[in-house]
């Protein structure tokens, strides 16, 4: 029986995140990710209406990928990959070589990450590492 839904891929996701300025800066710098929208500050006669679409915080904007930081969690909080919802988020690479470019620009900017592992289950290489507020992250490239 088919899917009574034909679905494409993701449109969005968001993430809420324990300091705006500080996961921006991880996603836009590390990952290339760009400000696509941006709440207005408080204050701001526009602040009110964006809230409930912005809640706080921002669009990005990398490829076809649309990602939302919500400033909603408290200060001190940690993601936690064994409660209900998101276990981590993977983005796709070409091939190994940019895993390993990737595990340079890691390196130069001390992030800290996990091996390159191959799964070959899947057809994958992964490369692992966590984004400030602890939220697993791996960029993926197919084997060759």
């Amino acid at each position: 029986m088919a899917t009574p839904i034909n679905l494409g891929p993701i449109h969005h996701l968001r993430l809420t995140v324990t300091d705006i300025q500080r996961s921006r800066d991880f996603y836009t710098r590390l990952l290339g990710f760009e400000v696509a929208a941006e709440s207005p500050p408080e204050g701001d006669p526009s602040a009110e209406a964006a809230y409930p679409i912005l809640w706080g915080g921002i669009v990005m904007i990398r490829g076809n990928v649309l990602m939302g930081l919500r400033p909603m969690a408290p200060a001190g909080d940690r993601f936690d990959a064994d409660r209900v919802g998101l276990d981590h988020l993977s983005f796709s690479v070409a091939n190994r070589a940019e895993l390993e470019q990737a595990r340079s620009w890691f390196d130069q900017n001390g992030v800290p990450h996990g091996d390159i592992r191959e799964l070959p289950s899947f057809g994958i290489y992964i490369l692992p590492f966590r984004d400030p507020d602890d939220i697993q992250v791996e960029l993926t490239a197919p084997l060759a």
